[in-house]
């Protein structure tokens, strides 16, 4: 066979005949398709024939199994040969089951990211060689495998083994690329990992500290915001723990201005004038809480802590994408309705946490009522339902009791606030 012939598993199944891509040709035949892609994955053994109908025809019976196969085994050898001369001997018969043959001129992603594995195993050296061939196994890694077909469990299971010999790589580079202090690089190796596994923590600190590094802090805390919109998203939960206190140290990286009396002034003064309430992520919220706390054992003073939560009416979960436009919607309300020194954070997928400075037993539960009746008015007959609960943070306060949207907490209960705790 005099022609180069490179067949892709990363990121779904493609056939190149001289960079000329055949799909269409053996898309025709899907058990076929299958059984190539299976003796692949399996191209140190020969596959027994009973285990390849077991694959290809599950649940079926048939008077003759074995000669099915062999009917599918040379319509699909046929299918091969018409992309390319002599392709369909890839597939070869073998002791009673049929194995994978390399032909000369063939090249297969997994084979060539499997080597390259092999390796870099336990390498010790940032070599030139080294780089480039970490570099060669993270492009060859253009997706999980066979993410376009179906996913059987064949698939899955390679898929997993294979996503975690990637990640091992891509954890190494890095390694070596923080010790080469090579920020540049982990920002670009990370974007593109990113694109095979969007919720690794690891990948997403790295590319934040890289950025920190560089004095990209803008687009750190872009990333941050990033991050955190995936996983109240598509997850339904908050960023992990490291991430969160991430955040931090994006906001403190400062320039490289000297910090007088004047120029911290000015400073101040640009982040000063803003109008409404402070929305803050929520590791700075839990520090805010810890600074008023001190104060109000300082100078004898009061705060209320408010949880608002937004849940569907007929306890059904509301769906992602229609949550996040209502968090977003009583963001907004929040922002503009509460005052200047209030502050709030999104404290998960459903719910925010709010301090409430200089408010009364009262005056605090007028002013959730308030951020409720507006919320209302801009959800009207939507189906959800506006629950909070408020109450002080000096523990020996009384508390109030949740309300349901509709309810409220009738005068004279002696009901006790248990002291609240930020985690």
């Amino acid at each position: 066979m005099d022609t180069n012939v490179r067949i892709c598993m990363f990121g779904g199944f493609n056939l190149y005949i001289d960079n000329d891509c055949k799909n269409a040709g053996i898309l025709k035949s899907k058990k076929g398709m299958s059984l190539l892609q299976y003796i692949i994955l399996k191209h140190d053994t020969a596959v027994p024939n009973y285990r390849l109908i077991e694959l290809l025809w599950p649940n079926e019976e048939s008077s003759n199994p074995e000669n099915a196969l062999k009917t599918l085994v040379s319509r699909f050898r046929a299918l091969l040969n018409q992309c390319c001369e002599g392709l369909g001997s890839c597939i070869e018969a073998s002791r009673g089951g049929y194995r994978f043959v390399q032909l000369p001129g063939m090249t297969v992603d997994i084979f060539e990211f499997e080597d390259i594995c092999q390796q870099l195993h336990s390498v010790t050296a940032f070599t030139a060689e080294n780089r480039a061939l970490y570099q060669r196994a993270l492009t060859l890694y253009a997706g999980d495998l066979l993410s376009t077909a179906e996913q059987d469990e064949w698939v899955v299971s390679a898929s997993v083994a294979l996503h975690g010999k990637y990640m091992k790589l891509v954890y190494d580079y890095l390694d070596f690329l923080k010790k080469a202090e090579e920020y540049n690089s982990i920002i670009q190796t990370c974007r593109f990992a990113l694109e095979n596994d969007a919720f690794d923590e690891r990948l997403h600190l790295e590319l934040m500290n890289a950025l920190v590094k560089t004095n990209r802090n803008n687009e750190a805390l872009m990333q941050y915001k990033h991050v955190t919109n995936l996983h109240f998203r598509y997850l339904g939960v908050k960023p992990p723990e490291g991430i969160q206190q991430f955040y931090k140290q994006i906001i403190q990286a400062g320039s490289s201005l000297e910090m007088n009396l004047d120029s911290m002034r000015e400073e101040l003064r640009e982040y000063g004038d803003v109008s409404g309430a402070f929305e803050c992520e929520y590791a700075v919220f839990r520090e805010i809480y810890n600074l008023q706390m001190r104060n109000l054992e300082r100078f004898g003073t009061n705060m209320y802590l408010a949880m608002i939560m937004v849940s569907s009416m007929d306890g059904e979960t509301i769906e992602p994408l229609r949550l996040d436009d209502i968090m977003k919607g009583l963001a907004a309300i929040l922002k503009e309705r509460l005052r200047k020194g209030d502050t709030f954070t999104h404290f998960s997928p459903s719910q925010f946490a709010l301090l409430l400075p200089t408010v009364t037993d009262e005056t605090s539960h007028m002013v959730i009522e308030r951020i409720k009746r507006y919320f209302y008015q801009r959800y009207p007959n939507s189906n959800v339902m506006f629950s909070y609960r408020v109450g002080p943070l000096n523990p020996s306060q009384p508390q109030e009791e949740p309300d349901a949207g509709a309810t409220r907490r009738k005068k004279g209960s002696t009901a006790k606030e248990k002291p609240h705790t930020i985690k």
